[in-house]
């Protein structure tokens, strides 16, 4: 790869731009991604995320605006691009009907890895995924979190600097989710450039640094703290109640909360004053006749960042809803 040792920028995109006909998928965006940091690219499904990969792994051009990745141009050196990254789709890219040895052997083929290192990479592929002893098994015999551990090894196959992972635990159970991003650390730590997209906020907690798209338009930016404090500019009153769902939009019309949300098997409230909220709060319930009923105030999560985010953006954008 084109080293760029001015700024330790690994991906960089200026205005970029993708229109599906009259649809404006993705709306002039600009960010920078630096080299050995895991990026996290958050939004909503439709948001514009797995567009934005695309085009910024080669394989779709954008309508306007420019970026690198790698040092390479997006536009005029896609090939290069290909060539120098790993990408890993949200849906599984592997043949259920070879064998596990086979699926590594094709990836290496495709990578053009020299036959004297095939065999230390296959090992390798291997020791990552966790499939030791089991390399002639049906890729179809594996579950689906072991399936994600094996994609995950093939596009690391051949020790891209930059990886794409284009929301990688999506349905798979909370332990493997877990292990996969051990796994994702464990490449930042040795210098690897992971860019990933999820819309599982507790995931995005991993992150170094983080975008939200909405509606192919970026919404807010930054370190998990930043988004908590810069982005989030009221407060957050977590409620405990029994049948929550029954109250959640009565408590959202009360005045001085601006938004309620369900999460988990409670109500968390974004209020412009907690010390007016809470006893307003407490007021209207026990006239309702409402007992034990619990509020204290938080620290905002990641995900009453993204709902805050995109409740500020819808109403100042109604248009887009």
């Amino acid at each position: 790869m084109k080293e760029n040792s001015l700024n330790n920028i690994a991906v960089s995109v200026q205005d970029l731009e993708k229109k599906f006909g009259a649809f404006t998928a993705v709306n002039r965006i600009n960010f920078e991604v630096k080299r050995g940091e895991i990026f996290g690219f958050l939004g909503p499904n439709g948001a514009g995320k797995s567009t934005t990969i695309r085009m910024l792994c080669g394989i779709i051009p954008p309508t306007s605006g420019k970026g690198e990745v790698g040092g390479f141009d997006i536009i005029k050196e896609q090939y290069k691009i290909k060539e120098n990254i790993g990408y890993m789709s949200q849906k599984f890219s592997l043949y259920n009907d070879l064998t596990i040895e086979e699926n590594i052997n094709f990836y290496s083929g495709i990578y053009k890895i020299p036959q004297k290192e095939k065999k230390e990479r296959l090992e390798l592929t291997i020791r990552t995924a966790g499939l030791e002893g089991m390399e002639s098994n049906l890729t179809a015999t594996l579950a689906g979190g072991w399936k994600q551990r094996l994609a995950l090894g093939c596009a690391l196959i051949h020790k891209p600097k930059i990886i794409f992972l284009d929301e990688p635990t999506s349905g798979v159970d909370p332990i493997t989710r877990n292990n996969f991003w051990n796994i994702i650390k464990g490449l930042a730590q040795e210098g690897v450039t992971v860019f990933v997209t999820t819309h599982y906020m507790d995931e995005a907690e991993n992150c170094n640094r983080m975008v939200l798209i909405y509606h192919g338009t970026i919404i807010a930016s930054g370190s998990p703290e930043e988004m908590k404090t810069k982005c989030m500019q009221n407060e957050v009153l977590e409620i405990t109640l029994d049948n929550a769902q029954d109250w959640l939009d009565k408590i959202a019309e009360i005045e001085g909360v601006k938004e309620a949300a369900l999460f988990g098997a409670d109500i968390h409230a974004v209020v412009y004053d907690s010390a007016k909220s809470i006893p307003q709060i407490k007021e209207f319930l026990q006239k309702e006749g409402v007992q034990g009923a619990g509020i204290i105030k938080i620290s905002p999560s990641l995900e009453d960042v993204f709902v805050s985010s995109i409740e500020n953006y819808d109403a100042a954008q109604p248009k887009k809803n």
